[in-house]
């Protein structure tokens, strides 16, 4: 049953039917849990929110289904804007992007241009920028495109790893070269099984495997995780190897475990919560679902909630 839900709200998750649908009635339909609201002001409230507790941010203009240079130019705008609030509201937080935002399935050339924009915003605030990964058809333009703007932004920008793709232990080793800063994750989109573990059990073995190799090799991780058995493991490894709190942080995804996020940054690690927000949250929001069908009873809960 639980596989069923898993497909069904994946396959959803790609219905532009379905999406237009759902904008219409708004984070009504229960999506409130997972996602800080529609406009910035109200992300930049979470964040605040979520920094008394000593817990650090990334935020996410949600935002997919993109077809003309236009939409691209106004989420570019979203993400500028976004940089620029985080500045100037005095919060800690970076950004997260999907590049297919920014017109990659348009063209390259129309991507890496709002990429610099973007870019260019975030070195002059010192923030920091993460390309989210997308689905396997993305996986290695990314990557690509990853490399390049490393050369000319450093540190400024990084990307994600999915451990459920069996080329991603390669990957790492590629990327090593950048000393880059990796959010390392498990995946969330329906795969193959030519390019992706099926098994959990194999998906869980190579996401340890994935983290020991970048944490050995010296390099910043952000362990996207909200297993408990993961995040012991991963505090038992840095202890025994000696690698200092300060190259590795956990992330955890907001609205989902609230309690672990706060026990964890007062015990003294980076606790980073991914904060999504915008009117574009359908496609986030099945994902949700299908990750943890369970969260459906906290969906149907929150509608009926005065």
């Amino acid at each position: 049953m639980e596989t069923l839900l898993k497909n069904t709200f994946l396959f959803l998750s790609k219905n532009r039917f379905a999406n237009r649908t759902a904008k219409k009635y708004g984070l009504r339909l229960g999506a409130q849990r997972f996602v800080a609201g529609e406009q910035i002001m109200e992300a930049i409230a979470a964040v605040r929110e979520l920094n008394n507790q000593g817990i650090v941010v990334t935020l996410d203009h949600l935002g997919e289904f993109i077809f003309t240079e236009e939409e691209a130019a106004e989420l570019t705008d979203c993400c500028i804007r976004t940089l620029d609030e985080i500045a100037s509201s005095g919060v800690n937080a970076n950004l997260s992007l999907k590049m297919t935002q920014l017109g990659l399935d348009i063209s390259r050339e129309l991507c890496m241009q709002n990429m610099r924009k973007i870019l260019d915003t975030a070195s002059k605030h010192q923030i920091f920028v993460r390309i989210d990964m997308e689905d396997y058809a993305h996986n290695e333009i990314s990557l690509a495109i990853f490399e390049e703007l490393r050369k000319e932004y450093g540190t400024t920008i990084g990307i994600v790893i999915q451990a459920y793709l069996y080329k991603s232990e390669q990957d790492i080793d590629r990327l090593h070269a950048y000393r880059p800063n990796l959010r390392l994750v498990k995946g969330a989109y329906k795969e193959p099984a030519e390019v992706a573990f099926p098994k959990k059990e194999d998906v869980d073995s190579n996401y340890i495997k994935i983290i020991e190799k970048h944490l050995l090799n010296g390099d910043y991780a952000a362990v996207a995780s909200h297993d408990d058995k993961i995040i012991e493991h991963v505090k038992k490894f840095a202890k025994e190897h000696q690698i200092p709190n300060s190259q590795f942080e956990f992330q955890m995804l907001y609205g989902i475990r609230t309690g672990a996020q706060q026990e964890l940054a007062k015990e003294g690690y980076t606790m980073r919560v991914y904060v999504p927000y915008g009117n574009d949250w359908y496609g986030y929001f099945m994902r949700r679902l299908a990750e943890r069908p369970a969260n459906v009873g906290f969906v149907i809960k929150s509608m009926f909630k005065k």
